[in-house]
């Protein structure tokens, strides 16, 4: 079962994403919706249609789908979150967010995982140079960055004779 607080985080890990009392958007345009424990994404109606498919209570809005926060798991909610955040986002946001969720993550060391170099992209960070100007609380604040990447990272810094910023 996932909860607000799920959707909350994941929504918010996004760039530029803002939060009005469960309103989710990006720089104005609206991609998620939470209202009685119930989300409705802003989706492509192919998405809608994959979506529906997925989830049997998931139903059809006028521009998107929803479904109780009961019925999906976090991870169905996270790539559903991310697909209505891709289909709102101004292009060069999206096409940041999706370069490094297929790992195209510049000089980024592999060993830090996809997940960090996904929160890493998302936030526009694709390069050890732009790694190099984040602190550590900073890097930690980012969804999906966990102490194992920040010390990888660290250790491929210090090897180039760079260092965390703070």
């Amino acid at each position: 079962m996932t909860t607000a607080a799920q959707l909350r985080k994941t929504a918010l890990s996004l760039p530029e994403t803002a939060d009005d009392s469960g309103v989710f958007t990006v720089r104005g345009a609206e991609f998620a919706t939470l209202v009685d424990k119930q989300v409705t994404l802003r989706l492509p109606a192919s998405e809608v249609d994959e979506m529906l498919t997925a989830h049997p209570t998931a139903t059809r809005t006028g521009d998107g789908a929803r479904v109780p926060l009961a019925d999906i798991d976090g991870q169905q909610l996270n790539r559903w979150v991310w697909r209505a955040w891709l289909a709102h986002a101004p292009e060069h946001l999206a096409r940041t967010s999706a370069a490094a969720a297929a790992g195209e993550s510049g000089d980024l060391p592999r060993a830090i995982g996809r997940p960090a170099t996904r929160a890493l992209g998302n936030a526009g960070i694709t390069t050890l140079d732009q790694v190099a100007t984040r602190t550590e609380a900073e890097l930690l604040a980012l969804h999906g960055m966990g102490p194992k990447a920040v010390r990888i990272l660290r250790e491929t810094l210090a090897e180039t004779g760079r260092a965390l910023a703070g």
